[in-house]
Formats: structure tokens, sequence, C-alpha cells
């Protein structure tokens, strides 16, 4: 009995025994997998088998490259952990931990052996940032462009002069007797001068406002200078013996005057455009006139054609004359 006492006490002391084992290696594999393995030196072997399992796992695969038995043996101290924080480390490359990146010194546990000095980037200047220099756009101011109401362009008054010496330039080189139209004009200055694109409908405008202003001869839709034979002479001045005028007389004469000038320019300008429409009419009707041509003609082809059509459905030949 107490044999089999002994026998029951050591079996139950073996087994406790083993039980602690089996804790202790549990309690082993689990600390290696919450924090990994003994932070040792990664040799080139290791690396190497790093990077050839990610080329063929792909990054993220840990437990795929660790159980791989092309890289078993390399890394079998290593775990899920050591391979992330080693494919991290190397993932970055080195100067480009921006500005705020501290170094972290290496943990060593082996007695008897100092780190090596670690140097510490506390700010990394950037280089200055060189923004280039623009020229100003010379701008037009808005006192130097006049808006033209009867033809809604804005004209730019400091190359107004500059038009008119090119019009009466044109005109003269011209020296046609019954005038020319604005597309001879436009032809002869647009390879001579540099224009606006827009310089067509300039062209036109300061052609009908020279016109109004009696410096060219308007007939129909041609335009040249006046004959300076035909300019009257200045009637001569009375004398203003006995004649006191006073100021605000004058004032109000030539602000008359003025008025008559402008209204007189307006009333130009209204003729030319109404001219204008008159022509853009005209010029409708007669497409007008083409189009319903062009219709009635139509409709014979149309009854010629069904007639042919129930000719042929009847069996009957149909004789075509070329006339």
């Amino acid at each position: 009995a107490r044999t089999n006492e002994t026998s029951g006490d050591k079996s139950a002391s073996d087994s406790d025994r083993a039980y602690a084992s089996r804790r202790r290696e549990h309690k082993v594999k689990l600390h290696k997998a919450v924090m990994g393995n003994q932070k040792l030196k990664w040799t080139g072997e290791e690396e190497e088998a790093l990077l050839a399992g990610i080329a063929k796992h792909g990054p993220g695969k840990w437990k795929n490259i660790l159980r791989d038995p092309e890289f078993a043996d390399q890394l079998i101290h290593r775990s899920n952990i050591d391979l992330k924080d080693k494919w991290r480390n190397l993932s970055v490359p080195p100067g480009n931990q921006g500005s705020n990146y501290k170094a972290r010194p290496i943990k060593v546990k082996e007695e008897g052996v100092t780190p090596p000095p670690v140097t510490i980037v506390d700010n990394i200047n950037p280089p200055p940032i060189v923004k280039p220099i623009i020229p100003p756009v010379p701008s037009i101011q808005r006192n130097d462009l006049i808006n033209d109401e009867s033809f809604n362009i804005v004209v730019d008054t400091k190359n107004a002069p500059r038009y008119d010496g090119m019009i009466f330039e044109a005109l003269s080189s011209l020296a046609d007797a019954n005038g020319s139209d604005v597309s001879s004009i436009f032809h002869f200055i647009e390879p001579r001068h540099e224009v606006p694109p827009n310089f067509r409908r300039i062209l036109s405008s300061r052609l009908r406002r020279l016109a109004a202003q009696s410096k060219l001869v308007k007939l129909q839709n041609f335009y040249k200078i006046p004959d300076p034979s035909g300019t009257r002479t200045p009637a001569p001045k009375p004398k203003e013996t006995h004649v006191k005028p006073r100021q605000s007389n004058n004032q109000a004469s030539a602000i008359s005057q003025q008025m008559i000038d402008e209204a007189s320019i307006t009333a130009a300008c209204k003729v030319v455009e109404a001219e204008n429409k008159i022509d853009i009419a005209r010029v409708a009707g007669e497409e007008f006139a083409k189009i319903t041509k062009l219709a009635e003609g139509s409709e014979h082809l149309l009854v010629i054609a069904n007639e042919m059509h129930e000719q042929c459905s009847r069996g009957e030949t149909v004789v075509l004359a070329c006339v």
C-alpha cells in the first residue's frame, strides 16, 4: 500500500511538473507572439531572406514568409513583429524622416556593450521657396477707353489717332474716285500694320465716326477723302463794335453749340445704322426669294417623280428626254 501511495505521489508530481513546463512554454510562446523575440542584430542573410520573401509573397504577408520552407531556416529567430519593424525601417529612406523625426536609441540588453552614439536631428531647414517674378501686365486705364453706345464697341482713345492715320493713308493710296469700302481698306491696312483681332469692327466704327464728323465723305457703303477745293472758306467775323457780350451768354452759346454737335453726330450715326439695317433686310429678302424658287422647283420635281413611280408600278415604260 505504501508502495502504491509512493508511486501515486511520484506520478502526480511528474504530471504537475509537466503541466508547469507546458505553462512556461505557452507563456514564452505568447510573449514571443506579442512582444517578438529578443532583438538581435539582423544579419545579411536574414535581410536578403526578408526582401526575397516580400518580393514573393508581398508586404504584410509575414506569416506566409515565416512558413515558407525557402526562408524558414534564415528567419527562424524572427517573428511577425520583427519582420514588420525591419521592413518599416528599410522602407524609410535616409534623410526623409521629416522635420519632427528623432532617432530612437537602440536598446542593448547585453552587459558590457555600449550603444553607438545617435545623432538627433532637431530641425531640418527646408530650402527656401523662390517665387518666379511675373512682370505686371500693362493694362489700359479706364479713362483711356470710351464706349460708343451707338455701335456697342469699346474704342481705345490712345490708338484712335493712329487708326485714323491708317484710314487716311489707305484712302490716299487706293485713290478710288467712287471711294473704297470697308473690306478694301481693311485688306490694305492689315498686311502693313499691326492691328488687334477685332480691328475690322473698330475700322467700321472709325469710318462711320469720321463720316459723321465730315472728315470723310460716305457714298452708300464707300468712303473717300473730301475734295479740298470744295471746302468752304470761313466767313469773316463781324466787327464787335458796340457789342459787349456777357460771360454767361458765351458759356451758354458754347454749351448749346456742343450739344448741337453731339446731336448731329448721334443723328448721323443713327442714319448710318439705319442704312446698314436696310441693306441687311434687302439681302435677306433676296435670299428668301431664292429659297422660295428652290422650294417651288422641288415641288415640281416631286410631282414628276410621283407620276414616274405610278407609271413604273403599272408596268408602263417611262421615256426620259434630255433637254
